[in-house]
């Protein structure tokens, strides 16, 4: 039976043949000559606001170019990241994950990761899982990995089985976190088939820096930082919450980093709840740590999560942070790192919102804890170590040796 199509969302259905971005050269143009470094080609969807776009970021600069030669690829050339890098490759689906358009796109990108003698092809999120991986065994690159960087819990049957396809394709599936590991393992992969590597903060992350929203003394400030475009973030439990507090809690603000579809719809709930002077939306931003010095407390109630960037941004600015316990969570905040609710449990929400209010020391103790905690496992530099250390092992099993060009030695 053949599957229903998977659109891809913002994909234009025009013609599928892959598209080179103004200021990139072709598939395997990188930040060194062709030699004996091997050569690393990551893909990403696009560079919209996100964690996982951020991460692509942070790895792709961070990859030391004397050890490898990075070349990067993506299927939307949209979003804030996007400057951050330079050359990339722009692979056109043509709207659908399944139909000829797309289909095409993969021979065309197997015979580019072919041609530039790509070693290693690593796809960092699901529609590149399902784009890369089969077009780099088309073109027999020696090491293919894929990415679970989210539960996989919110995708539809058809996308996760077809995901759960692309991983057995794969050499190694790089997860960002052991929750999201142990899914894949409770489907029977080999745990030698799984990698968990962190997210990685700059260090310019854990900086001092000044807010960007003037203290008000005596007032307490939430902030919630997630995307505004899936109703598992759970926006409206924590204006929910607000409202709840506002009788007993009158100096209480909520500030909402973010955009997406669901923006109007969370104005108007705030609105209706009264409290539309106490909560701020500041849409998109990219000045994270002077937004996060704003902040007394960071609130994250998602349904699902494996490895949260706002949450270690949080950790790493000082600031304490309310999350439910779900993935990812239990191994960022536990241990008196943060506060851990059931998910969707309005009642402990709001509890805790007073409790740590009330409680200075706890809220300085949790920022002393979470602080602590990130700068010794999140660092930028832990994760480009971790990422090569991983690179050169899974080289070395399928006994790699480079040509003068770089490639396979058949």
């Amino acid at each position: 039976m053949n599957p229903t199509p998977v659109a891809a969302p913002g994909l234009n259905s025009g013609d599928a043949a892959s598209e080179v971005s103004e200021d990139s050269g072709s598939l395997g143009s990188s930040n060194s000559g062709p030699g004996s470094a091997p050569g690393v080609f990551l893909m990403t969807d696009s560079f919209e606001t996100g964690g996982s776009e951020r991460q692509f970021v942070e790895l792709a600069r961070s990859l030391n170019p004397a050890s490898y030669r990075v070349s990067l690829g993506c299927l939307q050339p949209k979003g804030p990241f996007r400057k951050d890098v330079g050359a990339v490759e722009h692979f056109n689906l043509g709207g659908s994950l399944y139909r000829l358009p797309s289909m095409r796109t993969r021979y065309r990108l197997a015979a580019r990761l072919g041609a530039a003698g790509i070693a290693i092809a690593h796809a960092f999120d699901f529609y590149t899982n399902l784009t890369l991986i089969p077009a780099a065994k088309l073109a027999r690159t020696p090491v293919v990995i894929g990415s679970l960087r989210q539960l996989g819990d919110l995708l539809t049957p058809i996308r996760r089985r077809a995901q759960l396809m692309m991983f057995r394709w794969s050499d190694c599936v790089i997860c960002n976190s052991q929750a999201a590991a142990n899914n894949l393992l409770r489907h029977g992969f080999r745990p030698e088939r799984l990698a968990v590597i962190g997210n990685g903060l700059p260090l310019s992350a854990f900086a001092e820096t000044l807010p960007v929203i003037t203290p008000r003394p005596g007032v307490l400030r939430v902030g919630m930082v997630a995307r505004m475009n899936a109703r598992s973030k759970n926006h409206r439990i924590l204006l929910e919450a607000a409202a709840r507090l506002r009788p007993r809690m009158p100096n209480f603000e909520i500030v909402l980093v973010g955009d997406g579809p669901l923006r109007a719809e969370l104005e108007r709930q705030a609105a209706d709840m009264g409290i539309s002077d106490a909560v701020q939306f500041l849409g998109d931003r990219r000045d994270m740590q002077a937004i996060l010095a704003s902040l007394d407390v960071t609130v994250l109630p998602s349904e699902s999560e494996s490895l949260s960037n706002a949450i270690l941004e949080s950790m790493a600015a000082g600031v304490p942070v309310i999350a439910n316990h779900v993935g990812g969570n239990i191994e960022l905040l536990s241990n008196d790192r943060g506060i851990l609710l059931p998910p969707g449990d309005l009642e402990a929400l709001t509890a805790a919102l007073q409790r740590i209010a009330a409680d200075t020391p706890l809220r300085d103790s949790l920022s002393r804890n979470a602080r602590k905690f990130a700068h010794e496992n999140f660092t930028t530099e832990q994760m480009r170590k971790k990422h090569e250390e991983l690179y050169a092992e899974l080289l070395d099993r399928k006994g790699w040796r480079p040509n003068s060009d770089g490639r396979k030695r058949r």
